[in-house]
């Protein structure tokens, strides 16, 4: 995995020994020895992780951390606290400095490196997501970003039955957390209720190199269920090897089950943080796309989305060698609407004509709104006469039942003119799938022509 490692230690031996480490494992690295040079730096290479000292004599290093994860631009570097004392203490200071992770000396090159590829996976889809959530909001769909109010949750899996007390206890210091117990089988069970924001998977029923436990990981990545889902794992004091393993194949941070209370908390609460930011970020990124190719009024598709669709039905269609016909649809004397009842009566048609349509069609059909009051319909697999049955069996379904416009007025009657086209047997380029877009339109304006509420197919034989 490509990234770049700052290593800051004041210790010249040891800057040299971990970056030969470093760049054997393929990283780019940069290394110095007090907090001004790390700054400057930092400025002009963004690291990806920086492996800090944070026991120098001379610099007050925790604060340099502290700062770094407080600041916007470098909070999401990912950092881990090397050569503190192997203390409760230490490992606390280290980690309520913002550290991510802490690797006493002498470290285990192993996890080292596990630890490191496992942060930066870790941030590498944090990033991703931040430039899908930037792209969302440069089209316009920002949201404010609350704080994280609501009460984490936490399933404690453990092998063979609801025990692992000793575990609950342990996180039982975290403030806000609510606990939960399940087995390892029926957190992997697709009928599970939701999932909570951290797995705590109980490994000390496992032996050392138990392959149970590395498939338990491997299986809680795989499934729908649970694959985002964020991972503690708690294993015996002095597995470095196993701790490894585990970073390896998708845990997100690895806990000895010595660990005090307030090291337990601190991590709980970096992990939850973790999972709720990503969570939110997956939804806002979401909601933008869907927003994106959507008609905010009637829910319908928009024309950014149809272009697209339409050119992967016309692949479909040669493929199988079908044909797929175009609905061009549009609201006769839809102003008139407007103009006697007001806009809010022209929008409540808009919506229940949206809502009959959609009930009236096929799954693979789809239905676009692509102007104020002109539908969109792309049908796959219809042939010329199904097409125009359907577009006929639309026209009358609108015609046939008034719509209501409000309690002051009484249902108006509305009708709807349909061009049709039927086509797909030829490749088409995105231009000539405007062009067939437009054939349907002249279809359209044949309709009106003709005296509205009527269907006009594309061979100018009208129905």
């Amino acid at each position: 995995m490509a990234g770049r490692i700052l290593i800051i230690d004041s210790v010249a031996t040891n800057r040299i020994v971990l970056k030969v480490k470093m760049l054997a494992a393929q990283f780019q690295v940069d290394s110095c020895s007090t907090q001004e040079e790390a700054s400057s730096l930092i400025s002009e290479n963004r690291p990806d992780l920086i492996l800090i000292n944070l026991s120098d004599n001379h610099e007050d290093r925790h604060e340099f951390c502290r700062t770094l994860k407080n600041n916007r631009d470098t909070g999401n570097i990912a950092v881990i606290s090397v050569g503190v004392a192997d203390t409760a203490a230490a490992r606390f200071a280290a980690l309520d400095a913002g550290a991510d992770d802490v690797l006493p000396r002498p470290m285990n090159d192993m996890l080292l490196l596990a630890r490191i590829r496992s942060l930066l996976r870790v941030r590498n889809a944090h990033q991703e997501l931040m430039l899908r959530d930037g792209t969302s909001r440069a089209l316009g769909f920002d949201e404010e970003r609350s704080g994280f109010n609501t009460p984490a949750r936490a399933t404690i899996l453990s092998n063979g039955g609801y025990g692992s007390k000793d575990i609950e206890q342990l996180l039982c210091a975290c403030e806000n957390l609510e606990i939960s117990h399940q087995t390892l089988e029926s957190a992997l069970a697709e009928s599970t209720p939701t999932k909570p924001d951290v797995f705590v998977v109980d490994g000390t029923g496992f032996a050392a190199g138990d392959q149970s436990l590395f498939q338990t990981i491997a299986d809680l990545r795989s499934r729908p269920r649970t694959r985002l889902a964020t991972l503690m794992i708690i294993l015996p004091e002095g597995q470095p090897e196993t701790a490894s393993l585990v970073l390896d194949l998708g845990a997100d941070d690895t806990v000895p089950k010595t660990a005090s209370y307030g090291e337990i908390a601190l991590r709980m609460k970096a992990l939850v943080r973790q999972q709720k930011l990503k969570d939110k970020l997956r939804t806002t990124v979401r909601d933008g796309l869907h927003a994106a190719v959507t008609d905010p009024l009637t829910g319908l598709y928009n024309r950014r989305y149809l272009i697209p669709h339409l050119t992967r039905m016309a692949e479909q269609s040669r493929q199988f060698q079908r044909e797929f016909a175009v609905m061009m649809i549009d609201i006769d004397h839809f102003k008139a609407i407007n103009d006697k009842y007001g806009h809010a009566a022209g929008d409540s048609v808009l919506v229940e004509l949206a809502n009959r349509f959609r009930v009236n069609l096929r799954a693979v059909d789809v239905l676009a709104r692509i102007g104020g009051e002109e539908f969109l319909i792309a049908m796959p697999g219809s042939s010329h006469e199904q097409a125009q049955a359907a577009a006929n069996r639309l026209r009358r379904m609108i015609s046939d039942t008034p719509f209501d416009v409000g309690s002051d007025f009484s249902p108006v009657n509305v009708t709807v003119s349909i061009g049709v086209v039927v086509d797909g047997l030829q490749p088409l380029s995105p231009g000539q799938l405007d062009g067939l877009c437009e054939r349907a339109d002249a279809a359209l304006y044949r309709a009106k022509s003709l005296g509205r509420d009527i269907v006009a197919m594309d061979d100018l034989n009208a129905a």
